[in-house]
Parts: structure tokens; sequence; C-alpha cells
């Protein structure tokens, strides 16, 4: 009882001086110059008291005051020239203990000349040069000392009140990085975490101590400091670690319910209140991708470019990266209004000198998208819009033709009328070997732009027509059609998480990783390329369910189960991102590759699209698909009604297409 209020009477106490504290952050100027000059003042009095006691010639202090005053003057004018007392007290660095020891030693060696030179003037007699050396030594700590001393105060006593509100943290690893975070965190009283020590793997680092604190091996957090200290927060830098390494550490760190953190990224580094959770990304990702930033910047400086399906993941996030360039015109269409929207008051507040129009279109429009080439004459064109959700599109095959498939002509055709200079088309892993509607639209898409390429650059010279660019990748993390937001939803809501087969298998990228990669492919690129992105390695999409679950803190199929619900209509187990007969050709950049892909007919092709719009025109959807089959023989429907088409004898060699 009596302990509670003692304790009580403490917190109280503690309260009012960080109340105090708080109306007061830091030592006024005038406060820090008077307080140096006092101790400076106080130095030079003991330092002539012990000159003179020891000489037992009280005389001398008959010259003592005005001998103080010319000490005071001298040591003031060095401390405003050398600017002594503009750092705040508490945040003294060694650059500023510098200039007060130069101020000191100034103004010690500019007395102890003058009265020499002058030793009538300035009363000298005995008052030797020792009593300078004791002066500038005593001045000289006693002022490092009073630096010190409120550091130490604001530190531990301001800081004694302030802890109890914060959470104690650890920092994986020891290098210069992270000691820079700890250092931000401990300065940083607004934030919530307090620094209680260092993880090292390093034996040799550990059982040290780093800017106050501990460094501890993983044996001693998981054995002393959670049961014993409660610490159950640690802070990493996830693009330090290799994929393997994050995923043990994960699973070791949830065990003992221990929560992880993303460290800033370099760019980032002195803003640490963008410490956040460690999500499903940071355990996928991989290291920086390097692009040719300087050649983007000038192959699209002062261009007009284009981005169809702005609104969604991709073109959105290539929107945000082309921000960074010196544009002359972002043109940002879509038919979604309300994302698009959001889009433009992102861009509006966080890049307010870039130009750009925000247009609610509809690319399957031509004439709608005949007037803004018109206007505009966009020179760069990234054509992202596409419908993309595979079990939708095997509902209805003819939007997906509409959209995949003749909106891309669209915009293709209208590219080459007004002759732009780029065309990049955003394709898809799930056009190679199409099990599904969605995938076989984007591959027909890549037909009809590979064979418009190769025609084009038969029958016109290269000067005047569009590079057309195909880039194709996997799924990319945290779109709206990825399983990362509805694993998330699920997670949140108490389970069970529901994955459609165990055995499935996705290729995965995050979505700045992918766009950075569809800049570079645009620049580069000569034309009539497919481009195919470096995905890693594959990832089961159990173990995606599972690593989320842990991240959340909670133990898989204990505290939230995992269930299986078969595939979906058109899914299949494995993507692809190459036909068996493609092969792929390396480029400057490992991430980039060329894949050699077949040559189409034009004239082929494009009788094929007219008879496959005819059919799609009046919605027969089993006559839509049946036609895609045969512009595209490699389309094999799994998991769905349409797999009885398949057993149908169908004209297999595109090259003899018959419509």
């Amino acid at each position: 009882m009596l302990k509670n209020l003692q304790h009580r009477i403490v917190d109280k106490y503690l309260s009012i001086i960080f109340t105090k504290l708080q109306k007061l952050p830091y030592l006024p100027k005038r406060m820090v110059f008077a307080m140096d000059m006092f101790i400076a003042a106080a130095s030079f009095f003991v330092s002539y008291y012990i000159r003179y006691a020891f000489l037992a010639d009280g005389s001398a202090f008959r010259f003592f005051y005005i001998n103080l005053l010319l000490y005071i003057a001298t040591a003031g004018f060095f401390f405003f020239a050398f600017n002594t007392y503009s750092e705040f007290v508490r945040f003294s660095s060694f650059r500023n203990i510098m200039r007060i020891f130069l101020a000191l030693f100034c103004a010690n060696a500019f007395l102890l000349l003058a009265f020499r030179l002058m030793p009538h003037a300035f009363h000298y007699s005995v008052y030797t040069k020792v009593g300078f050396i004791i002066s500038f030594l005593l001045s000289s700590c006693s002022i490092f000392l009073f630096r010190m001393l409120v550091r130490i105060l604001y530190d531990y006593m301001f800081g004694a009140f302030v802890k109890k509100k914060k959470t104690p943290m650890l920092i994986y690893g020891t290098d210069s990085v992270q000691i820079g975070i700890a250092k931000m965190i401990r300065a940083n009283e607004y934030l919530p975490y307090t620094v209680a020590g260092f993880i090292s793997p390093n034996r040799q680092t550990q059982h040290h101590r780093i800017v106050g604190c501990r460094v501890y091996s993983l044996e001693e957090v998981f054995n002393k400091l959670v049961p014993f200290r409660g610490i159950k927060t640690v802070l990493l830098r996830t693009e330090e670690l290799q994929p393997e390494e994050k995923k043990t550490l994960l699973r070791h760190f949830s065990e003992h319910k221990i929560e992880l953190l993303s460290a800033p990224s370099i760019e980032n580094l002195s803003n640490v209140r963008k410490i956040r959770k460690i999500n499903i990304e940071d355990l996928l990702q991989r290291n920086p991708i390097k692009i040719e930033t300087e050649s983007i910047a000038q192959n699209l400086k002062g261009k007009t470019v284009l981005i169809t399906g702005a609104a969604g993941s991709i073109g959105s996030e290539i929107a945000k990266q082309l921000c960074q360039f010196d544009l002359g015109l972002l043109l940002l269409c879509d038919t979604a209004e309300s994302p698009l929207h959001q889009l433009y008051l992102e861009i509006s507040e966080k890049h307010a000198l870039v130009k750009f129009i925000p247009i609610v279109a509809d690319v399957r429009n031509k004439e709608r998208m005949k007037g803004i080439f018109e206007k505009y004459k966009p020179q760069i064109i990234y054509h992202a819009a596409a419908y993309k959700h595979v079990p939708l599109m095997e509902l209805y095959p003819s939007e997906a033709v509409f959209t995949n498939v003749f909106g891309t002509k669209v915009i293709a055709d209208l590219a080459v009328a007004y002759q732009a200079e780029c065309f990049v088309m955003i394709s898809t892993d799930k056009a190679v070997n199409p099990s599904n509607v969605m995938g076989a639209s984007k591959r027909i898409a890549e037909i009809y732009i590979h064979s418009l390429s190769t025609f084009l650059k038969k029958s016109r010279p290269s000067d005047l027509q569009p590079r057309f660019i195909t880039t194709r990748f996997g799924n990319v993390l945290g779109s709206n059609g990825s399983v990362v937001p509805l694993f998330t939803k699920q997670i949140a809501e108490g389970g069970p998480v529901t994955v459609t087969d165990a055995e499935i298998i996705r290729y995965f990228m995050t979505i700045p990783e992918a766009c950075s990669l569809v800049l570079e492919a645009g620049n580069f690129g000569k034309g009539g390329e497919v481009f195919v992105f470096d995905m890693g390695e594959p990832v089961k999409i159990k173990d995606m369910a599972e690593e989320m679950i842990r991240l959340s803190g909670f133990e898989p199929y204990k505290d939230i189960d995992i269930v299986y619900t078969g595939l979906r209509p058109g899914e299949k187990l494995h993507e692809e991102l190459l036909y068996d007969k493609e092969v792929t050709k390396s480029t400057y950049n490992e991430k980039i590759m060329i894949g050699s892909v077949r040559e189409y007919d034009y004239v082929q092709v494009t009788g094929c699209l007219d008879r496959l719009r005819h059919i799609a025109n009046h919605y027969n959807e089993k006559e839509i698909v049946r036609i895609m089959k045969k512009i595209v023989p490699e389309y094999i429907s799994q998991n769905s009604e349409f797999e009885i088409l398949d057993k149908e004898a169908r004209v297999r060699p595109l090259e003899s297409l018959n419509c």
C-alpha cells in the first residue's frame, strides 16, 4: 500500500516535471551563453586563487577584478565568434564541443600574449602562463560537464516518464544504418517506441554495447528478454535480408508472439515515422531493381504520355513513377470515376508541378478515343486497361473480348494513325498456354500487337511507325485482384483463410517493381518484342497464407485455419511466362528478358478479329470462346464449362487460320 502511494507521488512529480520540460524543450541561446560565461568566469577565479594561494601573494588580488573583466570580455568575444551557444544543449555534438575548446583556447592564448607584451598595463606580475593553462582546462571541462549534465537530465529524467508510455523495441542488426535508426528513435520523443537493445547473428558483436544499448543473440532474446522483460517488438531492415533468412526469422519470432516492424528504406531513412508493420511484400521482396532512370527521363522529357487503365493498380503506379520525370503532359484515362478522382487528388497533392489531365473514357469507344488522340496527340502510350478477374471473365467472354482485345486494337490503331512514338502493352503470364477466357483474350491482344508491328516494319519506314512493345509478367502483390487483400480481410475477421488448392503456385512481384520494369522496357525496346520479367521463384499460395497469418501474430491451423475450396473456373495450378517453343534472350538489365515469339500474318489475324467481333456483338458466349480457341490453339479450358469445346475438332496451326 505504501509502495503504491510512493509510486503515485513519484509519478505525479515526474508528470509535473514532464509538463514543465514540454513547455521548455530546449534552453534559449541567451541562457546558454550566460551559463558559459558564468562557468568561464568562475574557472578564471578558481585558477587565479589556486595560482596565488600557492605563492601566498595576497597583493595580486588587488588587480583581480580588472583581469576578470578583461577575461570575461575576451571569452565572450570568442564565444560569439565561434557561435558556441547556437546548438541545442541536449543535442550537443562533437563539433560543437570542439568549437568551445577552440574559443576558450583562443581567449586564454590572446590574454596570455597581451599580458606578456604589456605586463604593466595588465598588472601581469606573477600570474604566469600556468594560471592560463589551469583556467583553460578548468573552463573547458566545466562547460563540457554542464552540457553532459543537461543532456543526461533530459534523456533520463525526462525519458523516465515518457518510457513508461513507450513500447520497448529491439533492432535486428548492428550496422551503421541500424545504429543511425536507433539514434533517431531515441531523439524523437513522439515515436511510440524506445530502443531496448540490438540483436546480432554475429558472435563477435554480441554482449557489447552500442549507443548505451546491449547487443543480444537470438537465444538470449527468446530465453531471457521475451519471458522476463516482456519485449515483444523487433525492427528489421528487410531489404538487407535474403528471402530464406526473412522466412526463418518470421517463423522464430512468430512462435514467440513477437511483432515485426519494417525500418524505413534508405531514401526515407531520415523519416523514422515511416516505421511500420512488416507485410507479405517485405518477405517476397527481392534486391532493389536498378533501371536507367536518366535515360528514361531523357526519352520522356517534354512529351505527352497517355496511360489507359490509369486508375488501376498498375496504371496508377506507372503514373506516380512518371511524375518524377519532366513530362510535357500526362493523360490519365479510365472508366472508373471514383478511383480516377482519388488518383487525381493524390497527384495534385504530392506532385503539384506535374501537368496532367484525368480523362473519363472507355478504350472500347473508338470515336471517344479518337477525339482524345486528335486533341492531345500522345507520343508515349502505356496500355494497362484490361479486365483481369479470371472467374468473372469465364462468365462474360464477350466483355473480355471487347475490352482486352478490341480495346487494345483501338488504342494500337490510333497510335499508328496519329504517329505515336511508342506503345507499351501490359500483358500477363496467364496469356501463356491460357486455360481461361481472360488469359486467351490477352493472348489474342498480344498476337494482334505483334502482327501489327511486323506488318508496319515491312510496309513503312521505321521513323513513321510506333515501337510496339509487350511486357509480360505474373501477379502483382497488393493489386485489386491479388489474394493479399482477400487474405488480409479474412485474417482480420478471424478466418478461415480460403486457398483454392494446396499445390497452387504463382509468380509474384511488387507493383513498384513491375512498373519500374515496364518503364525500362518501354525505354530501350526497339519494337516488336515481348519482354518477360524475372519474377523470381514461384510461391505456393498456401505458404503465403501461412506467412500472412504469422505476420498478424497468429498460428496457422491453430488460431486461424486454412481451408481449400477447389480451383475456380479457368484456374490452373501453375502459371508460365513463356510457351515451350519460345526462348529468351538476355538484355543489359538482368531482370528483363526478350521472348522470341512466333510471327503472325496481319491480314489473317485481322480477318479472325472481324469474325470474333461479329460473334461478340451477338453475345453468343460459347461461339465467342470457340473462335478464341481457333485463334489461340494452346487455349485449353480448365475447370470450366467451355472444356467441352476442346473435344471438338479445330484448326490448330495459326498460319492457316480459318475463323
